[in-house]
């Protein structure tokens, strides 16, 4: 039964309401809207005031944070880096023309590869992932041109303990 009324008095509302809107609307329009003006206009400087104080509170809360949490970074003891990229590896012949034959870390094959490549001016001018391989690099990779991502991977075939 309330869902009956409860229809009832929704279909009843929306036909009462436009017959009143268009009646009302050219009288309310005339009478209100200089009054309506005013009033939104004195209303508006009051909150604006209002509002400044409260986001000068948190403003004044952040900076005092911020040192707190570099205090917390700062107490964390330093990570400590894994074995596996630390532990010296021996280049292949082909490697070792490009970064030298003397063992090194994985990360340091990578940062070396990068120093030939920026050296070489061997990044695509059009795509900066992509390695144009000169005779050097052709022998590591393979093919003429890899991929930044695919470099690393190719690599490590060159790599033995």
């Amino acid at each position: 039964m309330a869902t009956a009324k409860g229809a009832k008095k929704s279909a009843a509302k929306p036909a009462a309401k436009p017959a009143k809107k268009a009646a009302a609307k050219p009288a309310a329009k005339k009478a209100a809207a200089k009054p309506a003006a005013k009033k939104p206009a004195a209303k508006k400087p009051a909150a604006k005031p209002a509002a400044k104080p409260a986001a000068k509170k948190p403003a004044a809360k952040k900076p005092a944070a911020k040192p707190a949490a570099k205090k917390a970074a700062a107490k964390k003891p330093a990570r400590k880096p894994n074995a596996a990229f630390m532990a010296a590896l021996k280049p292949s012949p082909a490697l070792a023309a490009v970064i030298g034959d003397k063992a090194v870390p994985r990360t340091e094959v990578v940062k070396k590869m990068w120093d030939y490549i920026k050296k070489g001016k061997l990044q695509d001018a059009v795509n900066k992932r992509m390695i144009n391989a000169d005779e050097k690099l052709k022998a590591v990779f393979g093919k003429a041109q890899v991929s930044m991502f695919e470099m690393t991977k190719l690599v490590g075939k060159h790599l033995s303990k």
